[in-house]
């Protein structure tokens, strides 16, 4: 008897976002992404997720119950009344870290900037400090219940971040906690792991002595570690920024990145303008997040080469900066992408609150936001091809939500914890929310 992990049946769409293989959606495609929906008088919609893990078929329910009839499913999962989408993908966060800044959201209140923060002894550096004195453990199982929230949440995929550390011993540190994650079963989510060692100048240092330090120690000493096969690192990451890492800087490490095989993806032009998106469209970035002061000739660069712009709606909203112009990019023909920047300083693990806060406070549409959160997102990370829509032969990451438009998990502010009935990835059952007379 031929078997298979998972059979999703009676659903009431299956949102593909994408039908025909794109690598991202770009523009008008953005909002025109691809729903599946029962032929009237059918009832319903079924999916099935290979021993592998990957999409193998989705249709109507009448001909997949009939070419799969004598198959054995590991588990079945009756979608009646819910709607499929992929799983959602986080194209930002900073997950690692000890000691939480509730002090400093009470000083942001009050109108303090991020960077009067900074310069008052907290943000980066206070976290820094909590995390250089935590222990890998420590560190670990914190980590391990910030990814169970997010899966709770619909998050199959997630970039996460070292940059805590700033130092060779540190960085490490976090990086092997991420790869202790990544490498766990008992994990149901995905991980791409970026090194961003220029997260910030630690104390004492200049930022060309940090610059210097970053090239000649932290990366060789990353490298070493992956040779023996003890870390997979996908991404570089540099916070360019003033008072940080300016363009020369970036520039350096980005490019040393580069030769060490790693994706460039990385922070730019939020708090000041920078030039950051013409740096990076001109180095071929993958992605580059913020961009709350992006310039027009950035925009332009950033079309042209097809960087991911990482849009981050709860950095905006918590430290009340200039939005990005967002509506510009896409007109523009930016690829458009969505991350929580769950860290500290913007506490928060939920795509979908994500979504709902890039349609009310940047005027994207429901279906720019998922398409950001779901496609595009995986694109910023190299992964769209393996990732990020419902297409054949992808990884079987999806969601199963409550409702019987797909809309209603953006519409339904702060309540994914009912509406998300299910997330599953790589075929398995990662989250399960039964109704009380469901259990």
């Amino acid at each position: 008897m031929k078997r298979a992990k998972l059979l999703i049946k009676h659903a009431e769409q299956i949102v593909q976002v994408c039908a025909n293989n794109e690598d991202m959606l770009v523009g008008e495609a953005m909002r025109n992404i691809a729903v599946m929906k029962p032929e009237e008088g059918t009832s319903g919609l079924s999916l099935v997720i290979d021993r592998e893990g990957n999409i193998a078929d989705f249709g109507t329910d009448a001909i997949l119950e009939a070419k799969y009839a004598n198959w054995y499913f590991e588990n079945v999962l009756d979608a009646s009344g819910c709607c499929l989408l992929p799983g959602l993908v986080d194209a930002h966060t900073h997950p690692v870290w000890a000691g939480d800044r509730v002090h400093e959201f009470a000083m942001k209140l009050a109108g303090a900037t991020y960077m009067e923060v900074h310069k008052a002894g907290g943000g980066i550096n206070f976290t820094v400090e909590h995390t250089r004195n935590a222990s890998e453990e420590e560190l670990f199982v914190l980590f391990k219940e910030r990814l169970q929230r997010m899966v709770k949440a619909g998050t199959t995929l997630v970039e996460c971040k070292s940059g805590y550390g700033l130092d060779v011993e540190n960085e490490l540190k976090m990086l092997r906690v991420i790869e202790r994650a990544r490498r766990d079963d008992n994990i149901n989510i995905e991980i791409s792991s970026t090194y961003c060692g220029a997260h910030s100048v630690p104390k004492g240092s200049t930022a060309d002595e940090a610059t210097d330090d970053v090239i000649s120690k932290q990366i060789p000493a990353i490298k070493a570690e992956m040779e023996m096969g003890k870390l997979h690192v996908d991404n570089i990451d540099v916070f360019c920024e003033k008072g940080v890492f300016d363009i020369m800087q970036t520039r350096r490490i980005l490019e040393e990145g580069v030769k060490a095989g790693w994706r460039i993806n990385f922070h730019g032009d939020e708090l000041n303008p920078m030039k950051a998106a013409e740096l990076g469209a001109d180095m071929k970035a993958c992605a580059i997040s913020h961009l709350e002061e992006i310039s027009d000739n950035g925009i332009a660069a950033m079309a042209s080469v097809r960087s991911v712009a990482v849009i981050l709606p709860t950095t905006a909203y918590i430290l009340r900066l200039r939005a990005p112009p967002v509506r510009k990019m896409i007109e523009s023909g930016v690829p458009m992408a969505l991350g929580s920047d769950f860290n500290p300083n913007a506490f928060c693990l939920s795509m979908p609150l994500v979504m709902h806060l890039a349609c009310v406070n940047l005027r994207m549409s429901m279906p720019e936001a998922i398409a950001a959160s779901t496609i595009n997102a995986a694109a910023s990370l190299g992964r769209s091809r393996t990732h990020g829509s419902i297409e054949v032969g992808k990884r079987g990451n999806v969601l199963v939500i409550r409702a019987p438009k797909w809309e209603h998990l953006v519409y339904q502010l702060g309540g994914q914890n009912d509406i998300i009935a299910a997330v599953v990835c790589r075929g398995k059952i990662a989250y399960q929310n039964c109704k009380p007379e469901e259990a």
